[in-house]
């Protein structure tokens, strides 16, 4: 954590499990201290600290053969027949004031009649991580050229003080022009109006995404853990 930052921000340290324990509780499939997404909305899972002893409660939340993601925290001990793979740290970015929008084309509330559309592009470009329910954790907005979606952005990770703008992307044909400037900047004011933080992740290797988040006004709060558990069989 930078020495500037706001010691309230020290929830989006582990921000799977904040998100599951408060914001989106409703939906957590939750085994003591340890909770995760149904598979259909987000392959995360969370625990709210790294000691805990969470070999009943994966066994309980992970079936055979599946794999999750963890985000900040991850299991000091891993239980046998299961396998914890680091990734590269993730940039961890926030923004505590609003933004400058650019002008461009109209931006529409995405519905569930768009969800077919949104699961193409996310499959296109946002791999892994977009599920065919994950349109229900937040709102998602998007960007139309000719009535074919352009370009999106979104909410997904949520608690009452913070909001993850997530699944920012645009279509390979729709490059360069800068909807997903637009996008994330209209979302991120949105979000400071309704007096929480808007803040994202990132891979350091993306360095055309990292390069736009900084220009929008965003700074890396931290590089934080990422991790693939996986349940052998």
């Amino acid at each position: 954590m930078s020495a500037h930052d706001p010691a309230h921000t020290a929830a989006l340290d582990n921000p799977f499990w904040t998100a599951l324990a408060s914001r989106h509780a409703d939906r957590a499939l939750r085994h003591g201290e340890v909770a995760r997404y149904p598979a259909d909305i987000a392959p995360f899972l969370g625990l709210a600290h790294a000691e805990i002893d969470a070999t009943d409660a994966f066994e309980a939340l992970v079936p055979p053969g599946d794999s999750v993601y963890l985000l900040g925290v991850a299991p000091a001990r891993v239980p046998p027949g299961w396998r914890l793979d680091a990734f590269a740290p993730l940039a961890q970015m926030i923004r505590e004031t609003p933004v400058d929008v650019p002008d461009g084309a109209a931006v529409r509330l995405l519905d569930a009649d768009d969800r077919e559309d949104v699961l193409a592009l996310t499959a296109l470009v946002y791999p892994h991580y977009f599920r065919p329910r994950t349109m229900t954790l937040g709102r998602y907005f998007a960007i139309h050229t000719d009535g074919a979606l352009a370009a999106m952005a979104g909410e997904r990770l949520a608690t009452d003080d913070f909001q993850e703008v997530s699944a920012i992307c645009t279509h390979p044909d729709h490059l360069g022009r800068g909807h997903a400037h637009r996008l994330t900047a209209l979302l991120t004011n949105d979000i400071l109006a309704q007096g929480r933080i808007p803040y994202l992740h990132v891979s350091h290797a993306n360095a055309r995404a990292k390069a736009l988040y900084e220009r929008i006004g965003y700074r890396v709060r931290r590089d934080i853990g990422f991790w693939a558990l996986r349940r052998d069989g």
